[in-house]
């Protein structure tokens, strides 16, 4: 059995890392380099960064910044944010992370999952995809959450596993930052839909909700933000909780 994995999430803006409820009310959470040093000295398994600005005038602030981080920590780290072709996807690769995030240009033109998996490697390509309650079911968001879409939550990540994606990134909006638990339902159903990593993301508030989503849901990591920034729970602490209960984890 693989082991589970912790994953620190860096919402980035200008070399900052910052942190909001819902995805917003954004407030500082510290340096970025400096952040993805500690997690990766804590004993965190992967990092993931999400460029929130994504625009392009900060495309080569983010270059710079994934070439910082790679100087500094010895672990798989995402990044994500902006991305809409092919030629982003290599450089940011060749500027030194393991996998890229795509989202909103996913969703915008799905064929670009498949042609990034066949260039660069389906393990290199992660579907990051917002979810969040409208009526009866879920529905896609785009834009950093502002922005809803025609598409359901559900048949959304079902196409992006079928057309090659090898991870799925789900974050429920209406968790985001609210430290009430994971959506555990939906990522129950997910996982037993698709064969690729799930990782769950939003909610994340207590020890107890890690292990809550480990027991009732085949998702392979858990992502957790302000958490870890502002130190009201350490990795360390957290994966000894976990290995006490049963679930596998690196230490």
């Amino acid at each position: 059995m693989l082991a589970k994995r912790i994953i620190p999430c860096l919402d980035v803006k200008d070399g900052r890392v910052v942190k909001g409820t819902n995805f917003v009310n954004l407030r500082d959470a510290g340096a970025a380099v400096e952040l993805a040093k500690r997690y990766y000295e804590e004993g965190a398994d992967e990092l993931v960064f999400l460029d929130i600005t994504a625009s392009e005038e900060k495309r080569k602030t983010l270059l710079k910044l994934i070439e910082d981080v790679a100087a500094v920590i010895r672990i798989p780290f995402t990044v994500g944010g902006g991305i809409s072709e092919l030629d982003d996807i290599d450089k940011l690769l060749k500027s030194g992370c393991d996998k890229v995030s795509l989202n909103t240009s996913i969703v915008k033109r799905p064929e670009l999952i498949s042609e990034a998996a066949n260039r660069f490697g389906s393990q290199a390509i992660v579907a990051a995809i917002d979810i969040k309650q409208v009526g009866s079911t879920h529905k896609i968001f785009i834009k950093g959450g502002k922005e809803e879409t025609d598409k359901f939550g559900m048949l959304w990540c079902i196409e992006c596993f079928e057309r090659g994606a090898g991870e799925i990134l789900l974050t429920s909006m209406d968790k985001d930052g609210t430290k009430d638990g994971y959506d555990n339902d939906f990522l129950k159903e997910l996982c037993e839909k698709v064969s690729i990593p799930v990782i769950a993301s939003g909610g994340a508030g207590t020890k107890e909700h890690f292990l809550q989503t480990f027991r009732d849901t085949n998702a392979d990591a858990c992502l957790a933000a302000s958490l870890f920034h502002y130190n009201e729970l350490g990795i360390g602490e957290l994966k000894s909780y976990l290995a006490e209960n049963n679930i596998e984890v690196r230490i």
